[in-house]
């Protein structure tokens, strides 16, 4: 069963058993604690339309939804349990705790009768639904599109280990691409799909969604640089563990029928926390584009009439999972800044308008680029999105740029707070250590610390 129709079917299923338990809670309600006869009215059928969309909702808050066909049992149970309780507060505050019932001490009755009968009439199904996958991929009629990386007998013995398991993992291998030399054991055993130098456009053919490395997590530097080439996209990455590993307890094992893996964690924010950025992007941006609608006229007659040219600049970037996009900006340049190639502006740079040099500083040059977050493309932070040109210059000496990639880019960044514009490829890997560092510890709180030290720079005009 694929990941859409997985999903199509938990969200069916959801959308059942909650219009069930809302039914049975509302008899429960009115026979047990109200003590009246059940009719069914106006609020009920209002009940039975509303509260199944306000459960499917919330269970894409938490994320429920995502890579479905890795769930397992005591996962399903905690996200479940979760948004359980979280939901039924939410429910009982909105909808219950205005009614008027005998006695005040029902409230609590009825709060964990809710949460009971929601509770089980739901995850039962759910569990079922859970068990059935995990049933397929063990007893391996299903799982993920797997791809080696590496041909020497490391990469055998991995390959064996993992077929040789009694139950399977999810590790359905399509072949192999070599590092170095090719063991002829191998290359009886799977197809050989080409060379590390082709690996993106052999996962891309191929729609690989898992990669085991046949490396040794000793080799850190070859392994980081086949990683960060690889993060960013939906794919699960696993590498194979040494005695070190092992003595130093960094192997966490989700899977105990599972092969000695470390399992690469992608997971940079929870995912109800990626909802809440993207709403506060979408808010944000709005206001902020009505608000600063005499600041746009403003700025736009002041960039026409300081040289010749559009008022607004556009030029493409690299967005989220190396996705191309047009970014929006008031011309701070004379036109044509680059018809020798793409350069890198400095702060004495003859091609910047005087009110471009202004701009620049306070940053106005980048507001017109709400419309960028409102569309989607951007957010109001992240790591600065990069020309194609520079993002090729910069990976050839740090390949750990690409992770960068993994995430919308955005107005602002910790780079662009802690360092500024950056003239060069070498400012550029100085800006992306801050970068990295967002992306290692990304959240809420961070990025509004990060937006407070922006708005301190616009209005301080200390920008670089």
């Amino acid at each position: 069963m694929n990941q859409n129709r997985l999903k199509y079917t938990f969200i069916l299923s959801d959308l059942l058993t909650a219009a069930i338990a809302w039914a049975t809670f509302y008899y429960f309600r009115k026979v047990y604690v109200e003590v009246v006869p059940f009719e069914i009215s106006e609020r009920f059928y209002l009940g039975m339309l509303f509260v199944p969309l306000f459960w499917i909702s919330f269970y894409f808050f938490f994320g429920t939804y995502n890579n479905l066909k890795r769930m397992y049992f005591m996962k399903i149970l905690l996200y479940s349990m979760r948004a359980f309780l979280l939901g039924t507060i939410i429910i009982f505050l909105f909808l219950i705790l205005d009614d008027k019932i005998p006695n005040p001490s029902f409230y609590y009755n009825l709060l964990i009768a809710l949460f009971l009968i929601h509770s089980l009439i739901t995850i039962i199904p759910r569990l079922i639904l859970t068990n059935y996958i995990v049933g397929r991929i063990r007893k391996k009629q299903d799982g993920f599109k797997t791809l080696l990386i590496g041909g020497s007998k490391k990469a055998v013995d991995i390959y064996k280990e993992v077929e040789e398991l009694p139950k399977g993992i999810g590790s359905n291998f399509i072949g192999f691409i070599n590092l170095n030399g090719i063991d002829n054991d191998i290359a009886n055993q799977l197809p050989h799909l080409g060379h590390l130098n082709d690996l993106e456009s052999i996962i891309d053919n191929e729609n690989i969604e898992e990669v085991i490395i046949a490396l040794d997590s000793s080799e850190q530097e070859r392994l980081k640089n086949i990683i960060a080439r690889i993060q960013g996209r939906d794919i699960k990455i696993k590498i194979s563990a040494n005695m070190f590993d092992l003595l130093s307890g960094s192997v966490k094992m989700t899977n105990i029928f599972g092969a000695l893996l470390i399992e690469v964690n992608d997971e940079i924010m929870p995912y109800w926390q990626f909802v809440v950025k993207r709403f506060m992007d979408i808010i944000a941006s709005t206001i902020a584009m009505l608000i600063l609608l005499p600041v746009y006229i403003v700025l736009s007659i002041l960039v026409k009439s300081s040289s010749k040219g559009p008022v607004f600049f556009l030029q493409e970037r690299i967005g989220k999972n190396g996705v191309p996009f047009k970014i929006i900006k008031f011309r701070t340049m004379v036109v044509d800044a680059e018809k020798t190639g793409p350069q890198l502006s400095s702060t004495n740079d003859s091609r910047i308008t005087k009110i471009g040099k202004f701009m620049r500083k306070v940053r106005l040059d980048e507001i017109p680029q709400f419309w960028n977050v409102i569309k989607g493309e951007m957010s109001l932070v992240g790591p600065r999105p990069e020309r194609q040109f520079f993002i090729d210059k910069i990976a050839e000496r740090e390949p750990q740029f690409l992770q960068l990639t993994k995430v919308k880019p955005g107005i602002t960044s910790w780079g662009q707070v802690k360092f500024g514009y950056a003239e060069n490829v070498d400012e550029m890997l100085q800006r992306m250590k801050f970068d990295l560092l967002y992306l290692k510890n990304m959240s809420i709180s961070l990025d509004l610390k990060i937006l407070l030290y922006t708005v301190v720079i616009v209005f301080k005009g200390s920008g670089k």
